[in-house]
């Protein structure tokens, strides 16, 4: 059964004709590979662990984590069906057993502390404020106890040019989806929502803008 998404759901880059450039679009706009890897080392991911992409998009960052560690057990979680017709393509020719599921991150359908790892990549500003309160919420549910996020995202633009960037972040995005993640709002909303330890713990000057990297944990 398809999973209903709210009139205000935003594929993968905002309009659904622009889903078969997603790859293209994401390297033209980010130092994807840079921030990607960088947010793997950060996860310090394990063989045996249990680990969730959360809004998966095209399955990058998934099947780069399992190349780093095949004794992962990662799985995908994304809205838009045509996003994860593109990631479970993309496995296949890999030769990478990834199951990609289709959901929305404020209803995961995943028992409790199911995960040691959730990773997330420029997902969390596709989320208006009452939606990304209802993600972390999940995600905390979901975590085992200790087990930690990892948020890659557009983050609060301190320069110049980063704040140009910015403009056309939300120019495109959105205002009410982006305003939090530019405001650099994240670890804050990541400890209301039953997280500690939350903060920034790198950054990346992008094309447009800059991606933060947070991290935070379940108690």
């Amino acid at each position: 059964m398809a999973t209903a998404r709210p009139a205000d759901y935003l594929p993968a880059v905002r309009f659904n004709f622009l889903t078969p450039v997603f790859d293209v679009f994401v390297k033209g706009t980010t130092r994807e590979r840079t921030f990607k890897q960088k947010l793997l080392d950060q996860a310090q991911l394990e063989a045996g662990f249990d680990v969730l992409d959360l809004g998966s998009g095209s399955g990058t960052l998934a099947l780069w984590a399992k190349q780093r560690e095949p004794g992962l057990r990662i799985r995908g979680l994304d809205g838009d069906p045509a996003i994860i017709a593109q990631a479970e393509r993309k496995a296949a020719r890999a030769g990478a057993e990834i199951p990609f599921d289709e959901g929305m991150s404020y209803e995961l359908p995943y028992d409790d502390a199911s995960f040691d790892r959730v990773l997330s990549s420029l997902f969390f500003h596709h989320l208006i404020l009452r939606d990304k309160e209802r993600t972390i919420a999940e995600v905390a549910r979901v975590l085992k106890a200790g087990g930690e996020l990892h948020v890659a995202d557009w983050g609060e633009p301190r320069s110049v040019p980063a704040k140009l960037g910015a403009l056309a972040i939300r120019k495109f995005d959105g205002d009410a989806p982006t305003r939090d993640n530019l405001a650099g709002r994240l670890p804050e909303l990541f400890e209301a929502g039953g997280l500690v330890d939350a903060r920034e713990r790198a950054r990346v000057a992008a094309p447009l803008g800059v991606v933060s990297l947070y991290s935070a944990r379940r108690p």
